[in-house]
């Protein structure tokens, strides 16, 4: 199976992040990875995405048109991107940032209020965690327990105190993506 996955939200929201653990998780499990990373002209507050490639065979680019996957951290990451999606594509929304009703009867929306969840666990840092756990209790890309195993290896050591805080984060959109569909 072959996911292109697009991360999409302002500088600072950890998409980044999100989509190195999901590569990091991918290359783990045997998988063909490819990361791609896109920022805007500011560092925090500016536009960044990137591009995820997960494949059982090799990746031919790490550009992608057409995504099987959104993850849309705000309004302006879902507007840029929604429409590319691929038919049959799920599309993950931060409904704290962007309330978006689907007009596609095509895809599989899923709108997460992952800043609530997070401030409900405690921290609401961790909102892309939740868009993260809701993707993979979406689609089958690669075990929940993969990408909570490859924590500790993608998040710098200073902050392995927030390990247990990101694993429930992971585990709680796992649950609401499972709750929905």
């Amino acid at each position: 199976m072959d996911h292109q996955i697009i991360f999409a939200g302002f500088g600072g929201q950890g998409v980044m992040l999100i989509g190195t653990l999901l590569t990091y998780a991918g290359m783990e499990q045997g998988k063909a990875v490819s990361w791609l990373p896109s920022y805007g002209p500011e560092m925090r507050g500016g536009t960044a995405n990137c591009s995820v490639c997960v494949s059982d065979t090799a990746v031919a680019s790490p550009v992608i048109a057409e995504p099987t996957a959104i993850i849309a951290m705000n309004l302006p990451s879902y507007e840029k991107f929604a429409d590319s999606l691929l038919s049959g594509g799920c599309l993950i929304v931060n409904s704290d940032l962007a309330d978006v009703k689907n007009s596609r009867q095509d895809i599989d929306l899923f709108a997460v209020p992952a800043n609530t969840e997070a401030k409900n666990l405690g921290s609401d840092r961790v909102a892309n965690m939740i868009c993260l756990g809701a993707l993979l209790g979406a689609r089958d890309i690669v075990p929940l327990d993969a990408v909570i195993n490859a924590l500790p290896k993608v998040i710098q050591e200073k902050y392995h105190h927030l390990l247990e805080l990101n694993t429930k984060a992971l585990e709680r959109g796992f649950e609401l993506a499972k709750t929905k569909g």
